[in-house]
């Protein structure tokens, strides 16, 4: 009877469940709610999320905070969320009661049926891991300028095909490297019959929103 009840009420890590605005991407500005994950596996030095200090939390008590919220935009992300234990139980439940799911994915391994709509951000510094392993589509792919982003970009264009991929700047310290990315962003751009890349900026935190 315990196994059964932990089941239908299983425990997941959660940074934070928040309401805001999307920030990045091509949904920018669309009201949402973030259910942020935590535990990664991978390890960024520049991220900005603390995915390794997380709380417990059931999925009855996931789903009293999302219903306290006006939104119908649900947006899993980390951390990484493809990592994490009965997942499928949480987004089964939330597509009963109607929301829509987006899911931000470093992209390497499977997304779950239940997701509307796949955001993933492949990172450099892991290259070789995509080689190996990686989701077969999304919806938007975004890399970070964390460096020469050239090589990796036309790697990820012939491996993970999107309906749009965007560049954003690396922030570290509070500081952007908005003239590294758009430089790059133009170097992509000049080639021909290529995807065409565009700029994705965390515009939240210029608008001062979580």
């Amino acid at each position: 009877m315990l196994n059964n009840l932990n089941n239908e009420n299983p425990t997941y890590r959660i940074v934070e469940i928040f309401e805001t605005l999307q920030g990045e991407g091509f949904n920018t500005g669309m009201p949402s709610i973030f259910i942020r994950f935590g535990k990664c596996n991978l390890a960024c030095p520049w991220c900005d999320t603390n995915y390794n200090q997380y709380q417990s939390k059931t999925l009855n008590e996931i789903m009293h905070i999302v219903r306290n919220f006006t939104a119908r935009n649900i947006i899993i992300t980390g951390g990484e969320p493809t990592i994490q234990p009965n997942i499928e139980r949480l987004l089964d439940v939330l597509k009963q009661e109607g929301y829509f799911i987006a899911v931000e994915t470093n992209g390497l391994k499977p997304v779950p049926s239940q997701i509307d709509y796949i955001a993933t951000s492949p990172k450099r510094l892991y290259q070789k891991n995509y080689l190996k392993h990686h989701i077969p589509f999304a919806h938007e792919v975004r890399i970070v300028v964390d460096g020469d982003v050239q090589d990796f970009c036309e790697q990820i264009e012939q491996t993970i095909p999107a309906d749009r991929y965007y560049l954003s700047p690396c922030e570290e310290n509070g500081v952007m490297n908005m003239l590294e990315t758009i430089t790059q962003l133009g170097l992509l751009n000049q080639r021909i019959n290529k995807p065409r890349w565009q700029l994705s900026i965390q515009t939240h935190k210029i608008a001062g929103i979580e």
